[in-house]
C-alpha cells in the first residue's frame, strides 16, 4: 500500500538531526524541538483556482523541505510515522 495524497497536499517523513550542546552532551529527541526539516515521500495532484485552471505543485516527492513548525497532521502508516500538509505549510526547499 501506499499514501496518495489529495489536493495541494504532501506527505513528509521527518529528518531527525542529532544535536549536540556547546559542552559536547548529545540531546536525544524527547530534549529537542520538533524537527522542521523533512524530505517529501508524496505529492498531490494539485488544485485547480477558480477559472479551472490547474495550479501545479512547486515541490516534488524528494525535496528536502522546512515546513512550518506546527503544521499538519501525524499519522502511522505501515510503523512508519509520517506528517500530511498542505504545500502552503512548506517554508522552504533545501538545497
Amino acid at each position: 500500500m501506499k499514501i496518495k495524497p489529495l489536493g495541494d497536499r504532501v506527505v513528509i517523513k521527518m529528518i531527525e538531526t542529532e544535536e549536540t550542546t556547546k559542552s559536547g552532551i548529545v540531546l536525544p529527541g524527547s530534549a529537542k524541538e520538533k524537527p522542521q526539516l523533512a524530505e517529501i515521500v508524496a505529492v498531490g495532484p494539485g488544485i485547480c483556482d477558480d477559472k479551472g485552471n490547474k495550479i501545479p505543485m512547486e515541490v516534488k516527492i524528494g525535496d528536502k523541505v522546512l515546513m512550518s513548525k506546527y503544521a499538519g497532521t501525524e499519522v502511522k502508516f505501515d510503523g512508519t510515522e509520517y506528517t500530511i500538509l498542505k504545500q502552503g505549510d512548506i517554508l522552504a526547499i533545501v538545497e
